[in-house]
């Protein structure tokens, strides 16, 4: 320990080092449930490339395994400290370096947040679509870490889309710069796809270039309720089926719908169970809205309600804003599942966790980004009660068994990190693991890279 903060101390501020155990024991895990996290030797709040550099040269030399963490609102243990690492807190690198509304590109830091960028690339008309749910906290090197997405990839994409190019720290304190800042290239490998969703695996991201996109018009929302989660889907499907290019699609079951209504009087009727939201970013959106509201109709709709202006807007998608609060309201506890299943089996993805959620006496709300199959069931349980933990734990590697069943994958967008090691092995298959073996050892042949995540 007194070797490592010595040789730490060679090329970092006293400022950037934190040896306080009570401080440092803040960094030692995400927002993920059932995920074991060690104790951290030191958590290095880096400001520049040279001080990640000599980082990596010092965990190399020592063999010291290296965590690294963006805002730590990750909900699969990725970013969970291992016992006498050095946890590498990129949050301090938070500047924006360049917006070019005529390459339609953003240079950042990994410690801007989501937000931030947002806002800023607004001001010069131009968008950056990938909104995680935390996106006012996340990071833009943790959405590539885990490779995250949001409400609007139904037509937009998630970040991977985004990602041109990136300057990666290796593990032996290299410096290596992937992709592109321009529209085309395709010279070599695509290394720059491996280091999105690696999780921290491969490389210390420094440095990232984004693609934008021109700023689309305020989108309006169309909100449908149905009387079964079955109906609901069936008019998802009819929906892409018909061509339409929504710019969000998302649907929430009873349990979410009625757990929104106690938390925030909401006042949607105790009948609904399917709420499905829809809505277009088009220069002009009423068109659209109308075609999709005569197909949730059809399928069975029993109120079709569109907005007719951004306010209104807003006010129906403050329900699915309020989805994980409410839930999270229910018990002491959550557990957020991530299944992604073709958008042709997403009824059956519902009515089979609702299965479950009785077979195991347990609360399962599910909210998904319905536009591309997307789920989050949502278990609710008591912490405290070690009988409904068990049984919360059981009923999540469940519904990951049935997504796989239907043809799905165990994660969409928040990543495998600790929570799902196993179940990677399992959809991969030994193969697939031991190529992704190899190329882990290819780039941290030590394996002082966020060891124990992913497999």
């Amino acid at each position: 320990m007194d070797d490592l903060l010595s040789r730490l101390r060679e090329g970092l501020p006293a400022e950037a080092l934190i040896t306080d155990p009570d401080v440092t024991a803040s960094y030692a895990n995400d927002m993920a449930s059932f995920c074991d996290a060690g104790t951290p030797a030191v958590v290095v709040l880096p400001r520049t490339v040279e001080q990640v550099q000599h980082v990596m040269r010092t965990a190399t030399a020592l063999r010291v395994p290296v965590v690294p963490q963006g805002a730590r609102t990750g909900l699969s243990g990725a970013a969970n400290a291992s016992d006498d690492c050095i946890v590498l807190s990129l949050t301090k690198m938070d500047r924006i370096l360049e917006i070019s509304p005529v390459d339609r590109i953003a240079v950042v830091e990994p410690g801007v947040i989501n937000a931030v960028l947002s806002r800023a690339v607004g001001e010069h008309g131009l968008y950056y679509p990938p909104d995680p749910s935390s996106w006012e906290m996340c990071t833009i090197g943790g959405n590539i870490g885990t490779a995250s997405g949001g409400l609007c990839c139904v037509k937009y994409g998630v970040t991977a889309e985004y990602v041109l190019g990136l300057e990666v720290v290796l593990a032996d304190g290299r410096l290596l710069s992937t992709g592109r800042r321009t529209a085309k290239g395709v010279a070599g490998y695509d290394l720059t796809r491996l280091f999105v969703g690696s999780e921290g695996s491969l490389g210390i991201v420094v440095k990232a270039v984004l693609a934008l996109r021109p700023k689309p018009p305020q989108q309006l929302v169309l909100a449908a309720e149905f009387p079964s989660a079955a109906t609901a889907c069936e008019a998802v499907c009819a929906i892409m089926e018909r061509g339409h290019t929504p710019s969000l699609l998302e649907i929430m079951d009873r349990t979410t719908i009625r757990a929104v209504n106690k938390m925030a009087q909401m006042g949607l009727p105790d009948t609904t169970e399917a709420l499905l939201l829809a809505a277009f970013d088009t220069p002009d959106p009423a068109p659209d809205l109308a075609a999709v509201g005569e197909l949730c109709t059809a399928a069975g709709a029993t109120q079709v309600v569109p907005a007719e202006d951004a306010a209104e807007s807003e006010m129906l998608l403050q329900a699915r804003r309020l989805s994980l609060t409410a839930l999270e309201a229910v018990k002491t506890a959550t557990m957020i599942d991530d299944v992604c299943v073709p958008r042709s089996r997403l009824g059956a993805m519902l009515d089979g966790t609702a299965a479950i959620a009785e077979k195991y006496d347990l609360t399962i709300g599910v909210c998904a980004h319905a536009g591309d199959g997307n789920t989050h069931p949502v278990v609710c349980f008591d912490h405290a009660d070690a009988d409904e933990s068990r049984r919360a734990r059981e009923s999540f590697d469940e519904i990951m068994a049935l997504g796989l069943e239907l043809g799905g994958t165990i994660t969409g967008e928040h990543g495998v990190g600790v929570l799902k090691k196993e179940w990677l092995a399992r959809e991969l298959g030994p193969v697939g693991i031991e190529l992704q073996r190899g190329i882990k050892q290819t780039f941290d042949p030590l394996g002082i890279l966020n060891p124990g995540k992913l497999f």
